[in-house]
């Protein structure tokens, strides 16, 4: 008798417990990996289709490594960008596992503005923005004084997506500019130093893209919504929700802007590797649609959150495979393809998210009841303990809803909401409605001219 034998599921370690890591912990489940994830805070999510987990800062990169190595890890995956500015992907490297996640010095594509911008300049990538990046005030001041264009003032390090102020719009004049200035030098927000920019018009999208240290695999498009109230009003956020189409481009985006924008990122990764910084990972691209094309506005260096969401759930081809082919540096024999279907993301978030966010409130989701309604659910900041669940300051509950279409979509996300309750949530219902889209199209139809 010829015994069977027992095909054991890979490792992988994921790093991160928000919405973001919740979706690829969920795309890597579905490609069979057995998971050890570790998380700062326990996400329910996560922690139910993890074999292992470990509650610890996700920048604790000797916790992390030995983890890894007490499990005979052979893949991980970095979800958040501060374990990247610690150095994690380079000492799990050493350690000879493979990493999705570029390395610190690749990663300053988004921990350090002013080495994104300089190098975009400096290989002449399509795109760029007239910028200029200070570390003394002085300097910075002048050049704001003596600017002919309106400005976007951005922190050189990582502010967690809400230390960017628009002339224009957070800033109403450039009094207000310069005291904004003032105040990233005094406070040291970011780091010491800032990143001026020229503010561009138009309309934003995101562009994420697998990434082997050369070649360049595209996702399907997406918007996310920062500001915290409908119409896009209200103070920035970490983003409050976020769609994509079911042709996986946007309603206001061409396939030659499409293009474009996949000509800027390539260049990137080129230019990175040209420095000695060979980037393996995710790049999340974030351009803004102008009368002149897709214009960068940043690069990340992770999956976006809340765009991982409208994404991961869509993806047909084995995550796992693709994980192993960015590690080692060959996507070519990856075949990535996406599900042509329509997502709807929309976050619950604490009462107050943006200003001042109640917190550790109890919230309930009827997971059955949102998946009769053809959505998924991913946990974000929340936390666990004996099965109750509570809410932080940040954002608690990520329901997307899938269809054929973006009207089906977001009539999927709307029915699941209802089945989530809290004390004090909130939730902006109109992201992926016909009405804020259509008012989109027509922005840019009038910007293009």
């Amino acid at each position: 008798m010829i015994a069977k034998l027992k095909i054991m599921a890979e490792r992988v370690l994921t790093v991160g417990g928000g919405g973001r890591e919740h979706a690829i912990v969920d795309a890597l489940a579905r490609a069979g990996a057995e998971v050890c994830a570790v998380m700062k805070n326990r996400n329910p999510g996560i922690a139910r289709l993890a074999k292992e987990v470990l509650l610890a800062k996700e920048t604790d990169v000797a916790k992390i490594v030995h983890f890894a190595r007490e499990l005979s890890i052979g893949l991980a995956i970095v979800g958040p960008e501060a374990p990247l500015e610690a150095g994690l992907s380079d000492a799990l490297r050493i350690e000879g596992i493979g990493v999705v996640g570029p390395s610190r010095r690749a990663a300053r594509m988004e921990t350090d503005k002013g080495f994104a911008r300089s190098l975009l300049a400096k290989h002449d990538v399509p795109g760029n923005l007239r910028f200029g990046v200070f570390d003394e005030l002085a300097p910075a001041i002048e050049f704001a004084k003596d600017a002919d264009f309106q400005l976007a003032v951005k922190p050189v390090g990582l502010t967690g997506g809400k230390g960017v102020k628009v002339e224009g719009e957070q800033l109403k004049d450039k009094g207000e500019t310069i005291s904004y200035i003032k105040e990233v030098f005094d406070r040291s927000i970011g780091g010491i130093g800032v990143v001026l920019e020229e503010k561009i018009a138009g309309e934003e999208f995101t562009l994420q893209a697998f990434v082997d240290g050369t070649r360049v695999v595209p996702m399907p498009l997406v918007q996310d919504h920062k500001r915290a109230f409908e119409g896009d009003l209200g103070p920035n956020t970490g983003g409050m929700g976020s769609y994509s189409m079911q042709d996986h481009l946007l309603p206001f985006v061409e396939k030659e802007d499409l293009a474009m924008a996949m000509e800027s990122m390539r260049r990137t990764v080129e230019a990175l590797r040209r420095e000695d910084c060979e980037y393996r990972g995710v790049l999340y691209g974030q351009f803004m649609l102008t009368s002149k094309g897709p214009r960068i506005i940043e690069f990340n260096a992770r999956f976006g959150d809340p765009e991982a969401m409208n994404v991961l759930p869509l993806l047909e081809s084995n995550f796992v495979d693709i994980c192993h082919g960015i590690s080692n540096g060959d996507l070519s024999g990856s075949n990535v393809s996406f599900a042509r279907m329509a997502t709807v993301c929309k976050y619950v978030v604490p009462a107050g998210y943006g200003l001042e966010p109640k917190a550790n409130l109890p919230i309930e989701v009827d997971e059955k009841a949102v998946a009769r309604e053809g959505a998924r659910v991913f946990y974000a900041a929340v936390n666990e303990d004996q099965g109750r669940i509570t809410t932080s300051s940040s954002r608690a509950v990520g329901i997307v809803g899938i269809a054929s279409d973006l009207e089906g979509a977001e009539a999927s996300c709307e029915r699941a909401l209802m089945h989530v309750k809290g004390e004090a949530i909130y939730v902006r219902h109109d992201i992926g409605r016909k009405e804020i889209i259509d008012k989109k199209v027509a922005r840019m139809r009038a910007i293009r001219g």
